[in-house]
């Protein structure tokens, strides 16, 4: 199916087969679609790069689908390579962090930092925080495949 190019987001560059692809959802999701293009901001004509996730439940596009500014893609994708980490490493902690320091780190960003920590305004932390590291476990296979690749990729264009 085609990703639409009449919406505000106009697609660039697109994987139109992400269905086949989306992790455990490959071949069952309603993603179809992932595309990097152009919006059109109303202030001067500014035009911005995003990001967006095509979801189609059924004959029409939803509006669920998620568009992202790039660095907030890149964003994300830190944040995930910092969690990943922490959790290998989080079976020395009883509640799989340290309730005293749940910071687990701050990214330097942009002249300020980035803080990556356990939500502990979460009343069911330790229940919900036993159940994330179960789910990066199961997953592991899957997410480590795209890290190495993307490891591979930022060392080819030499970061």
């Amino acid at each position: 199916m085609k990703i639409p190019t009449t919406f505000q987001h106009k697609p660039v560059v697109i994987s139109e087969n992400y269905e086949r692809v989306d992790g455990r959802l490959a071949r069952n999701t309603d993603a179809k679609g992932l595309s990097l293009g152009l919006v059109h901001q109303n202030d001067k004509g500014k035009v911005d790069i995003s990001a967006k996730v095509w979801r189609q439940t059924g004959e029409q596009w939803s509006p669920q689908s998620e568009e992202l500014p790039l660095h907030r893609v890149l964003d994300l994708s830190i944040l995930i390579c910092r969690s990943v980490a922490h959790f290998r490493e989080a079976y020395r902690y009883e509640h799989l962090y340290d309730p005293q320091k749940p910071v687990i780190d701050r990214v330097g960003l942009q002249g300020d930092a980035m803080d990556v920590a356990i939500c502990t305004d979460n009343e069911r932390i330790n229940e919900d925080i036993q159940l994330f590291s179960q789910a990066l476990s199961n997953d592991d296979e899957m997410i480590s495949e795209r890290l190495r690749i993307l490891s591979t990729m930022l060392k080819d264009m030499g970061y």
